[in-house]
């Protein structure tokens, strides 16, 4: 059978002159559009193997039941299903993270926020409260957790289900978070206050022309509508009232909105206002601390 036959061609084939090979399925893959490391993937996770052992057995055929798994998984990868949902995880900063269509994907770029708040904590009293303002799948708050133990941390998501995604993954991971439901600050108690407060929440303009191509994730974790700037002003105004004096405040934003949050922040009584590049070197978070002249 040619290496240029469909995969939907390859599963009829299967049942009468022989299934295709992995080196077969995965060519007809790349036939159709995929990536070279999204088919490996994607089949790797149908058969419960690596890359590597892919690569080793690519003459091996398929089970028919294995083919026809695959050629479903392959048309909503080229229908543009984040992987990540169709193998049901997601790296970030090291961990392994369940993820559903509940949630956002954990961006590599979220990784910078995460990093910067970890730069920080050894310099914050002991033990520092943090916050994590709309955790999502809890990649931010866990991440925090795991790799800083002494910081005791509360994760909040106005979803439920969001909410139930995170703790599933703090369970798996052994870690434990205090978790609030609520939008932002309204999860939280009145005379709740923390040295560290994170968040990145969503932040794309109504009218952004990407937003047709996440249209598989949560539109509600991605965009507020408008300048996409009204998630940020609520948190960044409402935080002086739940931050310790010499608290910080670190934000997640879109690649031209850091001027914006900056300017959002000063008009708060930020001071030591600064920036953090991410991996296109885009100042892709913001971030500045409680002067003790701010209210709260």
């Amino acid at each position: 059978m040619s290496n240029a036959v469909g995969l939907s061609n390859a599963v009829d084939v299967s049942t009468a002159a022989g299934a295709p090979t992995i080196a077969q399925a995965l060519a007809a893959a790349r036939a159709q559009g995929l990536d070279r490391l999204d088919a490996q993937w994607l089949l790797g996770h149908v058969l419960g193997q690596t890359s590597a052992w892919l690569i080793s057995h690519d003459e091996q055929p398929l089970a028919a039941t294995d083919a026809h798994t695959y050629a479903a998984l392959c048309r909503r990868r080229t229908d543009g299903e984040p992987l990540a949902y169709l193998v049901g995880q997601a790296g970030f900063h090291g961990l392994t993270l369940q993820v559903t269509p509940d949630v956002l994907v954990p961006r590599p770029d979220t990784e910078t926020l995460v990093d910067w708040a970890l730069d920080l904590l050894p310099t914050l009293p002991t033990p520092p409260q943090v916050a994590d303002l709309g955790t999502g799948s809890g990649a931010i708050a866990l991440a925090v957790a795991h790799r800083h133990p002494a910081a005791q941390v509360t994760a909040t998501d106005l979803s439920p289900a969001a909410l139930a995604v995170a703790q599933a993954n703090a369970r798996r991971l052994g870690l434990a978070p205090q978790w609030a439901e609520g939008a932002w600050w309204q999860a939280l108690p009145a005379g709740a206050r923390f040295h560290l407060v994170l968040s990145n929440p969503p932040y794309i303009a109504g009218a952004d022309p990407h937003l047709p191509a996440l249209r598989h994730e949560p539109q509600l974790a991605l965009t507020p509508g408008g300048d996409g700037l009204d998630a940020l002003r609520q948190i960044i105004a409402g935080a002086p009232a739940h931050l310790h004096p010499g608290g910080w405040l670190l934000l997640e934003h879109g690649w031209d909105q850091a001027d914006a949050v900056a300017a959002l922040l000063a008009e708060a009584g930020f001071g030591s206002i600064g920036h953090r590049l991410d991996l296109g070197g885009h100042a892709r978070c913001t971030g500045g601390r409680r002067e003790d002249g701010n209210k709260g």
